[in-house]
């Protein structure tokens, strides 16, 4: 389903946790619902070598201590969505990426934290959640030392519909609007979209 590249119109109280504690809730947003099924759970980035059933291990120890792999928004006490967010060394594929640079910067480009996907569950789409994800992430990363953040979406002006599967990353106008800047273009895509480097120094 696409949807559009909106500001919040989120009705309800919203907040945003750190997934510290929260691997059940985790599960809800990013995880398999059926036992053994092939899925993500947010370990593309990660390390995509593990196997389905090492995925959600690896993702649970990540839930169990700090500072996390994410952050978790709450409508009205209900788990809604998910933002991967920690320091860049911890993900194996930007790593050895080959698409997206290392920048120079006032801290090495490995301890930069990034803001890697968002997932929102369907009954909350549409109403700009991600905005709020964005911008508990940056604190999430601030309150645990990170002196810039990053972020790796897709091209967008705002008035053209951005699909699920290319989206996942975010648009440059969603990081726009959290007061990122475009630091650099790069050659990785998302659904044949360009893809930025946003930064944002803290």
């Amino acid at each position: 389903m696409p949807q559009t590249d909106q500001e919040p119109t989120i009705q309800g109280r919203v907040e945003v946790h750190s997934a510290v504690g929260r691997f059940d809730d985790f599960t809800l947003v990013a995880g398999v619902q059926k036992p053994g099924a092939g899925g993500c759970w947010c370990m593309s980035y990660r390390d995509s070598r593990l196997n389905n059933l090492e995925r959600p291990l690896y993702m649970a120890d990540e839930c169990s201590r700090d500072p996390g792999p994410g952050v978790l928004a709450y409508v009205d006490g209900e788990v809604a969505g998910w933002c991967s967010i920690a320091p860049r060394s911890s993900y194996r594929r930007l790593m050895n990426s080959r698409t997206i640079p290392f920048l120079d910067g006032p801290v090495p480009a490995a301890d930069a934290w990034v803001a890697v996907c968002f997932v929102i569950r369907p009954k909350f789409r549409r109403q700009g959640l991600m905005n709020v994800l964005l911008e508990g992430a940056v604190e999430h990363a601030r309150a645990h030392g990170a002196a810039v953040v990053e972020g790796y979406p897709i091209e967008s002006d705002g008035t053209e519909k951005v699909d699920i599967i290319s989206g996942y990353v975010g648009t440059t106008r969603l990081f726009e609007r959290a007061g990122f800047e475009r630091a650099a273009e790069t050659t990785a895509h998302s659904g044949g979209r360009v893809r930025w480097v946003m930064r944002k120094e803290l």
